[in-house]
């Protein structure tokens, strides 16, 4: 039986930790769409030294997913990257195929991203919209860079942070929404255990047949 799990939500927000630990739990390969626009981002940057829409959809067309891992796609520089790629419709029409492609294997797929609910994978089994306020998001984020050893003020992550949810929800290609069926998770109280716990409850609740319920 297939199963496809489409979570969005804003940057720091703990989609992709969630997105992983269901990937896991239910046995199914995971994408984390935004290192597609990250990976984009830095190939552009690396071949012409700024961000203009020709140049990132040449890179999002020969884009080597091989290279997906690479520690240098978790930076802030590369996030910051991706949310300028990622406003350019030429852009995410070179990443459309490839995504729907990974959504469709046999068995189904765990997506997360920006537009994953609404625009790639519209047909979810399940979709779940996680979210945390900005402040708590900048302090993830912040806390994640420091670990990596980047030096970075708080506030510019804040800064940071703020500056891209105006730009992801205010594009007009494929903007970050929350689909009309997608479940919402506010992650703000909670630690990632409770968080992937609360979105493990969406899944079953969504597979359940209605008028029966599963147990945690």
């Amino acid at each position: 039986m297939s199963l496809v799990i489409a979570i969005d939500g804003p940057a720091a927000s703990g989609k992709g930790t969630i997105a992983e630990r269901l990937a896991q739990h239910y046995g199914l390969p995971h994408l984390d769409t935004g290192l597609l626009y990250r990976a984009v981002g830095i190939e552009t940057l690396r071949e012409t030294g700024e961000i203009a829409e020709a140049a990132a959809a040449d890179a999002a067309r020969g884009l080597d997913v091989g290279g997906l891992g690479h520690p240098e796609l978790r930076g802030g520089h590369a996030g910051e990257a991706a949310s300028r790629v990622a406003a350019y419709p030429a852009v995410r029409d070179a990443l459309l195929k490839l995504q729907r492609d990974f959504a469709t294997q046999p068995g189904g797929a765990v997506l997360d991203g920006r537009d994953i609910g609404t625009v790639i994978c519209p047909g979810a089994d399940v979709k779940i919209f996680v979210t945390a306020a900005p402040k708590i998001r900048a302090e993830r984020r912040w806390k994640q860079l420091i670990g990596q050893g980047e030096t970075i003020a708080f506030e510019d992550v804040l800064a940071d942070i703020k500056r891209r949810d105006a730009r992801d929800s205010g594009r007009d290609t494929a903007p970050l929404a929350r689909a009309p069926d997608a479940t919402l998770l506010d992650t703000t109280e909670m630690d990632i255990s409770q968080a992937v716990d609360a979105a493990r409850r969406i899944v079953e609740a969504a597979r359940a047949p209605k008028g029966t319920s599963r147990g945690g």
